[in-house]
């Protein structure tokens, strides 16, 4: 009798990484025989387990792919989780009868969900956003020889190889050259660093006594006419708009209701009719 797979959250004391590797790489990997098996019972039969026994053999796979982007700097378990969701949409997909074997199908799904993890997780703002800027964040560093900037000739013949126009080459290398900038400098910045701290050279101008004044005399001003507005409502909608919006406890429309006697719909219609004449009162 074939013995039964293991849980892989079993088989990772403490959840390491370290640990779930070399978990996945003791799980046999599947005979041609054994693969269109399986695929032909999910396929025909939707069997859950051949899913999982066809998902769980291909998990080494997703560990092996994750490491070639160990480059972007982000954390090789969230890339790995992001594989297997991909190889799962595979495995969900898989047609045993188009005689392709499913590593070399589910690839496109795993490579797909990182690159989508990567993008979203990489800058604070997307740096690919468009088919063309994907395809060269993704393949612009293998195609640079050296470190230094690409030259004119360079740059043209990266973008004919890659069928994209050489500004965007040009704008990607620099994009992929530029690094998120905090706010605030750094906590352990030396005096020689600190300066490059946005904190330090974006203007403020919330100091400034002109604009300090001038706002100060707009809220004076627009306070004043409210209560202008307000004076000439007569004495319950006055009553209704202040227990409504400006009393720190706001009444609903229903207490209202039974304060004045009136349905609920009747204070909405009341509340409405003030709030118009406030509108045409208060200038914009």
């Amino acid at each position: 009798m074939k013995k039964s797979l293991q849980p892989v959250d079993q088989m990772v004391p403490g959840g390491s990484l370290s640990a779930y590797v070399q978990a996945v790489s003791r799980i046999p990997v599947l005979s041609i025989e054994r693969e269109r098996e399986l695929g032909e019972d999910l396929y025909y039969n939707e069997n859950v387990q051949a899913a999982r026994e066809l998902v769980m053999s291909h998990l080494r796979f997703v560990v092996h792919i994750a490491r070639s982007y160990s480059g972007y700097g982000l954390a090789e378990a969230d890339l790995i989780q992001e594989g297997n969701a991909g190889l799962m949409k595979a495995v969900k997909r898989y047609n045993p009868e188009k005689g392709v074997r499913l590593v070399s199908f589910a690839v496109h799904w795993i490579k797909a969900e990182m690159h989508e993890f990567i993008l979203r997780n990489w800058r604070i703002v997307k740096v690919a956003t468009t088919k063309a800027q994907r395809k060269l964040f993704f393949n612009l560093r293998s195609a640079k020889k050296t470190l230094s900037w690409l030259s004119a000739d360079e740059a043209q013949a990266i973008a004919d190889d890659l069928g994209v126009g050489v500004h965007e080459v040009q704008r990607m290398e620099g994009r992929l050259s530029s690094r998120d900038l905090g706010y605030d400098q750094p906590v352990d910045a030396d005096d020689d660093d600190s300066w490059q701290a946005p904190q330090y050279y974006l203007e403020d101008h919330s100091g400034d006594p002109a604009q300090l004044l001038e706002s100060s005399e707009w809220q004076d001003n627009s306070e004043a006419e409210l209560h202008h507005a307000l004076a000439d409502l007569d004495e319950r909608s006055r009553d209704i708009l202040s227990q409504r919006w400006l009393a720190e406890k706001k009444a609903t429309l229903h207490e209202l209701a039974a304060q004045y006697g009136v349905s609920a719909e009747r204070i909405r219609q009341l509340e409405q009719s003030a709030m118009k004449k406030l509108r045409v009162a208060i200038p914009a």
